[in-house]
């Protein structure tokens, strides 16, 4: 299996949405909202991908200053090639694209923490998040 990694390469909205449904990722982000999907793949700055041949088997997309924090937003892997280190390889290879001080942020799946703590990621509580329809309240 020959995969070449690829930095900021382009992708398609229709790639990212192939590869979300071939993934278990698919099922928590809105892959209906087709304007949404092309706005995640269109404004993100960093985008480490997996390819075997012309497929898209991997990504690590992410938006970042690359200096003090990168949220790594979506990490996907085919159903078909999970469990393989390719996973880590994009994290790895997007850890590398930061400056020494900036931190790699991400909110996982509850299924996932024990892979994330597992490979050296620390659990952070004071995460907060205002959904779309919530407002700031004064």
């Amino acid at each position: 299996m020959n995969i070449e990694y690829k930095i900021n390469s382009s992708v398609s909205t229709d790639q990212f949405i192939e590869l979300l449904c071939e993934s278990t990722l698919g099922e928590r982000r809105p892959i209906d909202n087709r304007e949404c999907m092309e706005g995640m793949v269109r404004n993100s700055n960093l985008m480490v991908t997996a390819w075997l041949g012309e497929k898209l088997i991997g990504i690590a997309r992410s938006i970042t200053d690359f200096h003090y924090a990168c949220y790594l937003s979506d990490l996907a892997v085919h159903k078909n090639h999970q469990k393989k280190g390719i996973g880590k390889k994009l994290q790895v290879i997007t850890q590398e694209q930061l400056k020494p001080q900036c931190k790699l942020i991400l909110v996982a799946a509850p299924e996932a923490n024990s892979y994330y703590e597992h490979i050296g990621f620390t659990n952070n509580q004071r995460c907060w998040i205002l959904d779309r329809e919530g407002n700031i309240s004064s």
